[in-house]
């Protein structure tokens, strides 16, 4: 019996308190432009305990903004490491799960041919979702982190094709609200590829900067944000700004001065937008040698963590809150929380 029948003939009579079926075992896939993560987990309580992670990069989106086309190599990195969430999956014994790819799979013309070597060579199924699904799962997923006094959240999730932001009314009763998404053709691999090694000037830093402003003067413009975090010019209202990316995590992390990345520090960190000024800097000074050896970067991410730099440099002076919550977390939380709401199968494999 293939994974995928496995998953569909699981019983569907072991539902928990709220129609959660706690026996199951959840698992969630969310394939990004850079990254390649996954979550397994069983429900416990209002939310649920994680059993197993990964987390890969992969460079899916190579070249795509290029030609439009994900390449050969990228696509078998990306197998790759959908083995080994497929492994996981495997022998943590997943009954209900659902992977989705995001911007880079949006964007490709292959996508169809990707996804099909997908299927046959890891034995998952992939979805493609669009930038509105993908934007309200990662909102979905950091609700924990909004405070119950906020009345709107200004979700930002800066990745590696597109940068999505979501405004969002926080309601007492029913929680996030969205009440606009848009998906902004700016990543940080996107952006880096354009500056070759991606390294900037402090000309080319600024010229970035305002140009992203400018881009994001029509989401303002139609939503007046900045009308509900400065009402009288000077206060912020009851407006939360919540960053889920790779961007916020790492500058959460030099803050702290971490020798390893740590979660448990950085999940839900507040962030003055002054100390992440700061670190923006203390990493722009740096040689991409030197971001590359730092532990909470990598060598993986020493080329594309200044453009993700520029576009929350570009977000604060669009919508000048004071300080941010750092969530790592976001599309794979929602997706689970989402699987287990509606207690009945997804797509994916088991």
């Amino acid at each position: 019996m293939s994974p995928r029948d496995r998953t569909e003939r699981k019983g569907r009579n072991d539902a928990g308190r709220n129609g959660v079926n706690v026996s199951h075992t959840y698992a969630a896939i969310d394939l990004g432009t850079n990254n390649c993560r996954l979550l397994v987990a069983r429900p416990q309580d209002e939310g649920f305990r994680v059993v197993d992670a990964f987390s890969r990069i992969v460079r899916l989106g190579e070249g795509v903004e290029g030609n439009r086309r994900l390449s050969d190599a990228a696509m078998d990195r990306t197998i790759a490491a959908l083995k080994v969430c497929a492994d996981k999956m495997r022998r943590r014994k997943v009954t209900r799960a659902r992977c989705v790819a995001t911007a880079a799979c949006r964007k490709a013309a292959n996508c169809d041919e990707f996804l099909s070597r997908v299927d046959k060579e890891a034995g998952l199924y992939l979805e493609t979702i669009t930038a509105e699904e993908e934007a309200v799962l990662a909102v979905a997923g950091c609700r924990p982190l909004l405070e119950a006094e906020a009345s709107h959240t200004l979700v930002f999730d800066i990745g590696g094709g597109s940068t999505e932001l979501i405004w969002a009314e926080n309601d007492p009763e029913t929680g996030i609200k969205p009440i606009a998404v848009t998906s902004m053709p700016y990543g940080v691999v996107g952006i880096a590829e354009q500056h070759g090694s991606g390294e900037f000037s402090p000309e080319q830093y600024e010229a970035l900067v305002q140009r992203l402003i400018g881009e994001f003067q029509d989401f303002e413009a139609a939503q007046n944000i900045n009308a509900k975090m400065r009402p009288n010019g000077t206060e912020s209202g009851g407006v939360q700004m919540i960053g889920t990316s790779g961007t916020v995590t790492t500058l959460a992390g030099v803050h702290l001065g971490l020798e390893k990345y740590d979660r448990q520090q950085v999940d839900g960190l507040w962030l003055s937008f002054d100390i992440a000024r700061d670190a923006s800097e203390q990493l722009r000074r740096m040689s991409m040698e030197e971001r590359a050896t730092h532990p909470c970067i990598g060598r993986g991410r020493a080329d594309l963590v200044v453009a993700g730099c520029a576009i929350l440099e570009a977000i604060h002076r669009t919508w000048p809150c004071e300080r941010l919550r750092v969530a790592d977390r976001g599309v794979r939380e929602g997706l689970l929380l989402s699987l287990m709401a509606a207690g009945k199968p997804a797509n994916g494999a088991a």
